[in-house]
């Protein structure tokens, strides 16, 4: 049956804003979410159980308890949730399992916003990002003045469809898109995902000096995910441009 199991009941939120961290390109949300959990010492505040997750169970270093794969993290202080995922949830489920979290966002009050990379080649300049948006996410995107996109461009992945069903049933929701490294786990994306953008959308102070500074072990502790997502065709969330005439 799909749930999500509240572990820590007593936990006061306030119409929070929710941090999505699926594997993705460059895998930047994921970078971006387990960033924010472990900077803020976040609290282990539900185990999701939707359809769409593999069925596998997750240990921690020097812990024995198991969990779930993907996980509900809360800090009470900065009215915050980040969604942590081990795992890319594969696209013939990425439906379910949009259905299964939207619901329980939207019982809630949750301001989803979803993490998203685009590939690019990487130079010297900051990577581009640029917000997107549905129902009344727009406006969280003008009262921090992120930039609109500049092509047309499509969401794919379990974000796309989490999205997709927002846009279909006019709930909030902010899609932020960051250029990425489309082979390489991207600490430096990550970076400009919390700094210019869920940092102030959340109003909260995100330290990511550590980002650039342990970015070679943090590039080497993600490469196994990311060359497992490699090998599941169209697996992992993607943004990418739709270039209609060329």
């Amino acid at each position: 049956m799909a749930r999500i199991n509240v572990l820590e009941d007593d936990l006061e939120l306030d119409a929070p804003f929710l941090i999505e961290g699926l594997p993705g390109v460059g895998l930047v949300g994921k970078i971006a979410s387990d960033h924010l959990v472990e900077t803020f010492e976040m609290v282990h505040y539900a185990n999701v159980h939707c359809e769409g997750i593999p069925p596998v169970v997750t240990y921690m270093e020097g812990n024995s308890q198991l969990t779930t794969p993907v996980r509900v993290y809360a800090d009470t202080d900065r009215d915050l949730l980040v969604l942590q995922s081990d795992i890319p949830i594969a696209p013939p489920a990425a439906i379910e399992f949009a259905d299964c979290l939207s619901g329980w966002f939207d019982d809630r009050g949750v301001t989803p916003v979803y993490l998203s990379g685009r590939p690019a080649d990487k130079g010297a300049e900051p990577p581009s990002l640029y917000g997107i948006a549905a129902g009344g996410g727009r406006a969280h995107l003008e009262r921090i003045g992120l930039d609109a996109p500049t092509e047309m461009g499509l969401i794919s992945g379990p974000t796309g469809a989490l999205l997709s069903h927002a846009v279909e049933h006019d709930t909030t929701a902010v899609g932020l898109v960051v250029e990425s490294d489309p082979q390489f786990p991207d600490p430096e994306g990550a970076r400009a995902l919390l700094a210019n953008a869920i940092g102030p959308l959340a109003d909260v102070d995100v330290p990511t000096d550590d980002l650039v500074d342990r970015a070679d072990e943090i590039q080497r502790a993600k490469e196994e995910l990311a060359r497992r997502m490699q090998n599941v065709e169209n697996e992992s969330t993607e943004a990418r441009p739709l270039r209609m005439y060329q």
